[in-house]
């Protein structure tokens, strides 16, 4: 099976349970042997050869200009090679990503939708550790309510959804137990650090201004602004009815992570 983005937040953890399943497993990323580039389509065919399954991601975002034409190519290329069974992770409420569920689905392969935002791991593998280690978690978000999600339930029911019969077809959109402020995860996280961490809403242009200082891309702004509007600030049964179990509280992640030293 192939893992796209095999070194990422969902990507290592799917490697890891489908290596302890006995499975071999192809890690996509641009270091791998063979290499995997979504920008240069000389990669893909390698990458493919001999794969059965694919997960899909794309990094940073699915949503992003143009990027509904490079899932479409891969998904096509990925059948043509072979692969059976295509696994994509997608957004929850990203308008933009549908295209790119709609091109996957098009391929002809089996196909599973696994969609999700707010990943709990933002917080201490990703864009908002240093802010959580310095103790202010600035984003525009207001008071909006999310309802976070753990990466250790997304590669369950994504591995499920690439081992098991029973899940060709289906859309999972996952969500955590509870929804939580931005003012909710700085109080969580302040309790499994024992610091205090507080959450400074901004505007769309302070965080771009963020966002330039990190370099990272501008691209963030537009799509935190329409995902944190409240067509999110639902909770879903998703992670249960992909794998039969309640999905992990936010509480839980926090403590584990926090005695890990990550956040001192």
């Amino acid at each position: 099976m192939l893992v796209i983005g095999g070194t990422g937040k969902t990507g290592r953890r799917v490697v890891e349970r489908l290596r302890d399943q006995g499975i071999d497993v192809r890690v996509g990323s641009r270091t791998a042997t063979p290499p995997f580039d979504w920008e240069d389509r000389t990669t893909w065919a390698a990458a493919v050869h001999g794969m059965k399954a694919a997960y899909v991601t794309y990094y940073p975002d699915l949503a992003f200009p143009g990027v509904s034409d490079l899932i479409a190519d891969f998904s096509q290329v990925a059948v043509d090679a072979g692969v059976e069974r295509l696994v994509l992770l997608s957004g929850r409420g990203e308008e933009g990503a549908l295209a790119s569920e709609r091109a996957l689905q098009a391929a002809g392969a089996q196909w599973t939708i696994v969609r999700c935002n707010w990943f709990n791991q933002n917080f201490n593998e990703s864009f908002f550790l240093e802010p959580v280690r310095e103790g202010v978690i600035s984003i525009p978000a207001g008071e909006a309510v999310e309802p976070f999600v753990d990466a250790e339930d997304i590669a369950d029911v994504v591995v499920a959804a690439l081992t098991e019969d029973g899940h060709n077809g289906a859309t999972y959109e996952l969500s955590g137990p509870r929804l939580l402020s931005f003012h909710d995860v700085a109080q969580e996280l302040s309790a499994a650090t024992g610091r205090s961490i507080v959450y400074e809403p901004v505007t769309p242009d302070e965080y771009g201004a963020i966002l330039e200082k990190e370099g990272l891309s501008q691209d963030f702004v537009e799509l935190f602004t329409v995902i944190l509007d409240g067509r999110n600030a639902s909770l879903t049964d998703g992670v249960e009815r992909a794998i039969g179990r309640p999905p992990r509280d936010f509480r839980v992640y926090a403590e584990a992570a926090a005695a890990t030293g990550v956040w001192a």
